[in-house]
């Protein structure tokens, strides 16, 4: 299993009108947490592109608990359980700046050729990050 925790400050621009965090921002923090989780192994997002390889969403889920607001620093905690095949699944959980859980969720991602657009293994480089903590 491994883990990465970030935290960011929730912006104007991502809230509505009653003040919450708009429910359809949820998942770009789970984009924040995903690419900090890679970013914290050594690896990022345009590396893998480089290499020929995108990572699609095949599946989302969002559970929602409590509201976030404008200016509320958030931890996006992110975690991967089980070893990367050709998909792999992060877990989400998001707390508030006291520790409530607000927020958790999981996306599956897909790894994909970015020519023929079928799905591949993963690269070596993802593997190797990953092996130490499976």
């Amino acid at each position: 299993m491994y883990s990465h925790e970030i935290k960011i400050r929730v912006r104007y621009g991502e809230t509505d009108k009653m003040g919450y965090v708009y429910y359809g921002n949820y998942p770009e923090y789970y984009e924040v947490g995903r690419t900090e989780l890679l970013r914290s192994l050594g690896f990022t997002y345009r590396e893998l592109e480089d290499l020929g390889i995108l990572m699609p969403i095949v599946e989302m889920n969002i559970q929602y608990f409590r509201p976030s607001f404008y200016d509320d620093e958030i931890t996006i905690k992110s975690t991967i359980r089980e070893e990367p095949r050709s998909r792999v699944n992060f877990e989400y959980e998001i707390h508030n700046q006291e520790g409530v859980l607000l927020n958790k969720g999981n996306t599956v991602l897909g790894f994909i050729n970015a020519e023929s657009r079928r799905p591949v293994r993963p690269p070596k480089v993802i593997v190797d990050c990953f092996k130490p903590y499976f």
